[in-house]
């Protein structure tokens, strides 16, 4: 037995078991001998709060040792009720955060593979024109994506002035990006972004804490603009004809330049960036007489003011901008449709020993030349998409009937699953095992199924199914305490089924579709210049802020100058 020493609301020595008591045992042992209730008491071992956890951590565990000291103290019910709401939410923020990451790693992983999609949408690396981009290998691009999605996920936190949430899903980002070969990156600007989205967190929680880290930061950022963006932008501004996209992103750049400067002391620094941010801040400013005429020609505050500060205020080339951009996103719009129905084609032939679609394009090659669309499908698919694999298999006449053996043989398989799994739906619902299979065997999909075992109960259903369903009784079955009938039959239910399964050989993957769909739908609402928009207000605040500071510390300087 150990002894701790205790101090406080009770005051004596405690024989304990370091290896078998927990936290909150010796709470409760402390607050009899207090005649306080566990929750008014708070322990405190080496400065430190002892927290109950999930109540399996012993003492030892948390080095308290023979002879500690713990001091007791009393708290409030209302105090204790407020520590341990605190507790639990900073529990369910936790979680929260690594389901981000786990979610995005698990989209990136699948998606930068080049592995089946189990969703109807393929994640893929664009450049601002929309094209696709190969950045270094596939462990690049699932950095690269996985760093992405991360980065995006913390701008919507920003923009719910979530910073704390944002800095740490921004931390991930910049683990994630890391683990990329830096010559696949170098001339990206979204890890010179989420710098200053970092340090921009920084400053709205204003936690001088992290001035010296916030300095390199920025430098890190500054450098790796320029390497993308090239010299005075002079680089995006050639590929963006002339409009000044990274305009808003520069100038906070320069404001959080000015803000470190500050702070260290570095006045001259600070006033030259502040001096040149405001000078760009100027130039984002819209006037209403510009607003206006460009949202007379149809177009929405919001996206109004975004091309007028993208385009240097010119009216024009604002509208030029918005039509541009209408017409990219009609295109996207149609591109995702074609690769949606290209993903569900897919899905009916299966995959690759190495779990790869099939090649859509070489598919296209074979049938042109005359072959079944679905033997050629099979072919490219057991040869790992080698079209001339595959053709020497479609040629050979002993292979090709091979072939047909195996799709028929998959299509038998595929029907008896979904036949199964129709029968179990069934069974879960109450109905009898023998009856159901007499109901899917006479009806076949689900609804028909339902439709039999519901009409006529006690009625074998291969002899109701050559009656006419109309003219069925609407008597239920008997389910016990309630009954069911196919009018009430969740419709998602009857949907799913008579869609069928996209691919019911392949294993369902336990997955975070809740958390997955969230940062998809993230994804979704982006676009090429979502970076560079957003609104300077707060900035030009800053801005304000910091000229004031350093005039008053300009005057300051010369009062003690004239004594």
């Amino acid at each position: 037995m150990a002894k701790l020493k205790i101090a406080g609301t009770w005051a004596g020595v405690l024989e304990v078991e370091l290896e078998n008591w927990t936290v909150p045992m010796l709470r409760e042992e402390v607050a009899k001998r207090s005649n306080l209730g566990p929750e008014s008491i708070n322990l405190i071992c080496a400065g430190k709060l002892l927290k109950d956890g999930d109540g399996s951590e012993k003492l030892s565990q948390l080095g308290i040792k023979n002879n500690g000291k713990i001091l007791a103290s009393r708290v409030s019910v209302n105090e204790g009720k407020s520590l341990n709401e605190e507790l639990m939410a900073e529990e369910e923020r936790s979680r929260r955060l690594n389901r981000v990451k786990a979610a995005a790693s698990a989209l990136a992983q699948r998606h930068a593979d080049g592995l089946m999609p189990v969703e109807d949408f393929n994640i893929e690396l664009e450049d601002q024109s929309g094209q696709k981009v190969q950045l270094g290998s596939e462990t690049d691009q699932r950095a690269i994506m996985m760093g992405l999605m991360l980065h995006t996920n913390a701008k919507q936190l920003i923009r719910r002035k979530m910073f704390k949430d944002a800095l740490e899903v921004l931390t991930m980002g910049e683990e994630a990006f890391s683990l990329c070969n830096p010559k696949a990156i170098e001339l990206i600007d979204n890890v010179s972004i989420l710098q200053i989205d970092m340090v921009w967190c920084y400053f709205m929680l204003r936690d001088v804490s992290w001035l010296s880290v916030a300095g390199i930061r920025l430098q890190k950022a500054k450098e790796g603009l320029e390497r993308a963006h090239g010299k005075d932008a002079s680089r995006v501004r050639l590929l963006q004809a002339g409009r000044s996209l990274e305009l808003a992103l520069h100038m906070r750049l320069e404001l959080l330049e000015g803000v470190v400067a500050y702070h260290s002391g570095q006045f001259v620094e600070s006033r030259k960036a502040l001096t040149s941010a405001q000078a760009k801040f100027s130039q984002l400013v819209v006037s209403d007489e510009a607003l206006s005429l460009v949202m007379s020609m149809g177009f929405k505050e919001k996206e109004a003011k975004r091309a007028l500060r993208m385009s240097n205020q010119d009216v024009g080339s604002a509208i030029d901008f918005l039509v541009e951009e209408r017409t990219q996103i009609e295109k996207k719009r149609e591109e995702d449709i074609r690769r949606r129905d290209e993903i569900s084609e897919q899905k009916q032939y299966g995959v690759t020993p190495l779990k790869k679609p099939v090649d859509l394009q070489r598919l296209r090659e074979l049938v042109s030349i005359g072959f079944d669309k679905e033997l050629a499908a099979e072919a490219l698919r057991r040869n790992e998409n080698d079209t001339q694999k595959a053709l020497d298999d479609l040629t050979s006449p002993e292979t090709n009937s091979l072939l047909q053996v195996d799709i028929e043989s998959r299509k038998r398989k595929r029907q008896q699953q979904k036949a199964d799994a129709i029968i179990e739906r069934l069974v879960s619902m109450g109905f009898d095992r023998s009856r159901v299979v007499e109901a899917v065997r006479a009806g076949g999909n689900l609804r028909q199924a339902l439709q039999l075992l519901t009409a006529q109960p006690g009625v074998n259903p291969s002899a109701a199914a050559g009656n006419n369903a109309s003219s069925a009784p609407t008597s239920t079955t008997n389910l016990g305490p309630e009954s069911l009938s196919n009018h009430n039959l969740p419709d998602s239910l009857i949907e799913n089924d008579e869609a069928g399964e996209a691919s019911t050989s392949r294993k369902t993957e336990v997955r975070d579709e809740e958390m997955e769909n969230e940062l998809a739908a993230e994804l979704e609402r982006g676009d090429a210049y979502s970076d560079y928009d957003f609104e300077v207000t707060e900035e030009g605040e800053a801005l304000n802020e910091y000229l004031a500071l350093l005039d008053s510390a300009g005057s300051n300087q010369k009062v003690q100058a004239s004594h």
